[in-house]
């Protein structure tokens, strides 16, 4: 016998990772609006599967902790059983030898604490809060509830004007959401289970590509009779303009205030032009305001002593407030009042205005992890600066910005400088800026999901810099509108669900999108403002419905053996960092087939098929 052997992979042990594999491809592809018991159950019996059997609150605890569960989920258990739930769970955290028991226990104390309504409710009343009935889950994901594989069909049919008459159904943008959305859509893609999520953005681009110009209306077709009823929007971005293009179908008068030069809100002053061409957004504002009724007043303040909150409600038989999250966030550290210290919303407005600010020669400091801190520093380059450094007090892994983002950032030439949070800025003779000081950070305790930093013993670096673009975020101006009686908190106007504003005597006044959530992504704003036109035009006592446009074709049964997800290209580096012309290039006529014939037609199949597999109408 070999005193030392080297251990090879078997055959069952290869099998094993690769069922691994499968089951991670399944969590991650997991229906968003499955049982939470269910779930907690299913992963412990995962969790008590790996356990050693050496100690006691491993090897007879989690099979208790399942069979107490499982008794909730059957109409066994009551109040009690949720209390011994707990009880036992804590204890197995306290004593369990290794990880593998008492990070299972943690997993349900984590469920308890997290979804206790639901053991309530399975407690109680025998019954789970889960709605499970909705049975897509890339329209459940979207926060406007796009019919996603309709248009991905329509596409797959060569039906593109279809396919954005159907995406318009929910969300008025189709095509800047083509080219700026975060796709929460892809998240729980079902298509996960077998391979990876399908490229929805890139198949909804390919639909406004060879779409042509889709008006609002086709032919015979037109707004709502006029209701007589008219409706006030304070700010013209893309909640305000949604909401506005709904209310125009349904008949109702609509004014758009607007306190800048032109529409369009982030969409223009936060979003750089090499993501969403000037002539994009514009065209696809002005079809919006075909819908309707629809005035726009530019570069009107609402809110102040000359144009008050009172005198619109006078006016007006509603009122939405979609004023968005404009203004910038300071460092508040030693010289950050400098000459050559600039805010993100400050560079990325003027360059919205089309006044490009020139950085040839300078030395640029971006500071911040977020999707703005990364169109910042993309932008710098643009704007011919010598070198661009993104400073950023977290881990690279740890930033908020998508990861596509980060990384056409780095690729672009952009050095990331991760772990070091500003300590100062180095301020000249003549008041100008001439570097940034960071302290070194070291990566700690995980807090709220992501490891926090804390100082670490290392010397602060020295970044040389004539231009410190501070790019940590947006506040929402909401001062004026808390003056007026509108209940404000952490500088977030409040509203209710059906977004009707909290405070005393705002009877018919609204708000929504990043005014009211704090900063967020296009898609959310676009769904508050459907929402926002839905629940005006109740409260107006009228219900119109937005239908259907088109019909859907029904899917072709054929194999769908595991396939690559088809990526976006883009223009060459070399070429597209000297210009704000749009970077992504569309899939071709190929890869838009093979793409498209990935989607599984959750709609169509199983518990989708049940329930009719999209709203016909809301």
């Amino acid at each position: 016998m070999s005193r030392l052997s080297i251990m090879n992979e078997t055959k069952a042990q290869a099998a094993v990772e690769s069922l691994h594999k499968d089951l991670e491809r399944r969590i991650t592809g997991a229906p968003p609006d499955l049982c939470p018991l269910d779930v907690a159950s299913s992963y412990l019996k995962v969790c008590a599967a790996q356990t050693c059997g050496k100690c006691v609150p491993c090897r007879v605890g989690l099979p208790q902790l399942e069979r107490l569960i499982d008794d909730l989920i059957d109409g066994k258990g009551d109040m009690k059983t949720v209390e011994t739930i707990e009880k036992t769970a804590e204890t197995i955290s306290t004593s369990a030898d290794c990880a593998i028991g008492y990070e299972a226990a943690n997993m349900v104390l984590k469920g308890v604490k997290g979804f206790r309504d639901d053991y309530v409710a399975h407690a109680k009343g025998h019954q789970c809060t889960s709605e499970g009935f909705r049975a897509v889950p890339c329209v459940t994901l979207c926060p406007a509830h796009v019919d996603i594989p309709g248009y991905i069909a329509l596409v797959n049919a060569g039906r593109y004007a279809d396919a954005v008459r159907l995406i318009r159904k929910d969300n008025p943008f189709p095509s800047v959401c083509a080219m700026v959305c975060e796709h929460p859509c892809e998240n729980k893609c079902r298509r996960r289970m077998v391979d990876d999520a399908i490229n929805i953005r890139g198949l909804k681009l390919y639909a406004i590509d060879h779409s042509g110009h889709v008006p609002v209306y086709r032919e015979g077709e037109k707004a709502a009779p006029a209701t007589g009823k008219k409706v006030a929007i304070i700010g013209g971005g893309p909640s305000g303009i949604s909401a506005a293009y709904y209310l125009g179908m349904m008949g109702h008068s609509v004014e758009i205030f607007e306190q800048r030069k032109r529409l369009g809100g982030m969409l223009r002053y936060g979003i750089p032009s090499y993501r969403l061409p000037r002539e994009v957004l514009h065209e696809e504002i002005e079809t919006l305001l075909t819908a309707g009724d629809i005035k726009v007043h530019k570069e009107v303040s609402v809110g102040g002593p000359d144009f008050p909150l009172s005198k619109l409600r006078e006016q007006f038989d509603a009122v939405y407030i979609a004023i968005g999250a404009h203004t910038d966030k300071r460092l508040k550290i030693p010289g950050e009042d400098a000459k050559g210290v600039m805010s993100a919303v400050e560079l990325l407005r003027s360059i919205g205005d089309e006044e490009f600010p020139d950085f040839k020669g300078k030395k640029v400091v971006v500071v911040g992890g977020g999707n703005v801190a990364m169109d910042c520093a993309r932008s710098s380059l643009r704007l011919n600066a010598d070198k661009v450094t993104l400073a950023y007090r977290r881990r690279k892994d740890d930033m908020t910005a998508l990861a596509e983002e980060v990384e056409a950032t780095e690729v672009e030439g952009c050095e990331i400088l991760e772990l070091a949070a500003p300590l100062k800025v180095e301020v000249g003779e003549d008041g100008k800026a001439k570097a940034l000081w960071v302290k070194q950070q070291m990566i700690s305790n995980i807090k709220g999901g992501r490891p926090a930093p804390k100082d670490a013993s290392a010397e602060p670096i020295r970044i040389e810099a004539d231009i410190i673009v501070v790019a940590i975020g947006q506040g929402i101006d909401s001062y004026n509108f808390e003056q007026s009686g509108i209940a404000v908190k952490w500088g977030c106007i409040e509203a209710f669900e059906d977004e009707k504003v909290k405070g005393e005597k705002m009877e018919g006044v609204f708000s929504g999108g990043d005014c009211v959530s704090g900063p967020a992504t296009v898609i959310r704003a676009i769904a508050a403002g459907k929402v926002a036109a839905a629940n005006i035009d109740e409260y107006l006592g009228f219900h119109h419905p937005i239908t259907l446009p088109v019909e859907i074709p029904d899917p072709v049964p054929h194999n769908r053996p595991a396939c690559g997800r088809v990526k976006m290209r883009e223009r060459p580096i070399d070429q597209r960092i000297h210009d704000f012309e749009l970077v992504e290039k569309g899939m071709t006529q190929e890869e838009m087939e093979q793409e498209s014939n990935r989607c599984l037609r959750c709609d169509y199949y199983g518990f989708g098929k049940f329930r009719e597999g999209r709203e016909v109408k809301w």
